[in-house]
């Protein structure tokens, strides 16, 4: 008859002792396959869906839940109690505000979609917050960053396409036309292709 090779390490969840045919390793922590579970759902976790924080194991997304509810990974999700160590030091206490800072609550808008822009995709350029995203080149669509755009009369540009588009011409009238002259474009488009199926159904 086999034995198991005798070990003295415990499992993290259950303080049992874990043998190598059950053991996984998560954080330089021991647990038995079956205790590696989510704190909020019990549900099982494997080694490439779990997060924990302080010891304490979610699945992902239920710790992206708690982080999103809360704006802070030191509280526990409604109905269950808060669990804060004592012996936490200030410098943890320091970096979990930055962190939770980026995800807080924000009443700021982004001037290009009017949606809230919270400070982890924020782009403040004069004042306006925008999306990472939604912070783009108003002629081409181009991504630009606060180094390379330049901004008329609340409309964002790449230098490249403002360049193109107004020191050219040497004034700014060229704006309203240029935007002109894209639905001219689009419509002639469209009439072109009216004009292509009438004659087909025509033969």
């Amino acid at each position: 008859m086999a034995t198991f090779a005798g070990t003295t390490q415990k499992c993290k969840a259950c303080e049992k002792t874990v043998y190598l045919v059950d053991q996984l390793t998560a954080d330089n922590k021991v647990y038995h396959k079956a205790c590696f579970r989510c704190h909020h759902c019990k549900g099982t976790l494997k080694l490439s869906n779990y997060s924990s924080f302080e010891g304490v194991l979610y699945c992902k997304p239920h710790f992206d839940q708690l982080f999103k509810m809360t704006g802070s990974l030191d509280k526990s999700f409604e109905g269950t109690p808060k669990t804060v160590r004592a012996d936490r030091s200030a410098n943890q206490v320091q970096t979990n505000s930055k962190v939770s800072s980026l995800f807080g609550g924000t009443k700021e808008k982004c001037v290009a979609c009017n949606k809230t822009v919270y400070p982890i995709e924020k782009v403040t350029v004069d004042g306006a917050s925008y999306h990472k995203a939604c912070f783009r080149c108003t002629h081409g669509g181009c991504v630009i960053s606060p180094s390379n755009y330049v901004a008329h009369e609340q409309r964002l540009y790449c230098k490249h396409h403002h360049t193109q588009l107004f020191k050219a011409k040497g004034n700014f009238s060229q704006l309203d036309r240029h935007e002109e002259v894209k639905v001219a474009e689009e419509v002639k488009v469209v009439e072109e292709v009216k004009v292509v199926a009438e004659d087909a159904a025509a033969e």
